[in-house]
């Protein structure tokens, strides 16, 4: 079931909302159990720290995969630029062509 405030699927701004819920839930579970506030505060830090970082390699990922496939796009030739079709892959589906209308493992 998909929000409706949130067209686009974002898995990594999901794994980042649900660390941030944790790095809340955890020192209130931790003080209702026993642990001392400055423990449950120690813990907390720790876990805002490690989810900072998570997200902030999360956007990179996302960042440097978005950038490669427009590396790819480029280098591809002009009449080669299709996203979501394969029209034209010829028999078999490999993409190319040889003369004489025999394959490769003829």
């Amino acid at each position: 079931m998909q929000s409706a405030r949130r067209p686009h699927d974002d898995p990594a701004g999901d794994v980042v909302r649900w660390a941030a819920f944790s790095c809340l839930l955890v020192p209130v579970v931790l003080v209702v159990y026993g642990t001392s506030f400055g423990g449950a505060a120690v813990a907390t830090l720790g876990l805002v720290a490690v989810t900072a970082a998570c997200r902030a390699m999360l956007r990179y990922s996302e960042k440097a995969e978005r950038a490669a496939l427009v590396l790819a796009e480029d280098r591809l030739p002009p009449g080669r630029r299709r996203r979501h079709s394969r029209a034209g892959s010829g028999p078999g589906g490999r993409g190319c062509h040889t003369s004489g209308g025999t394959s490769p493992e003829d």
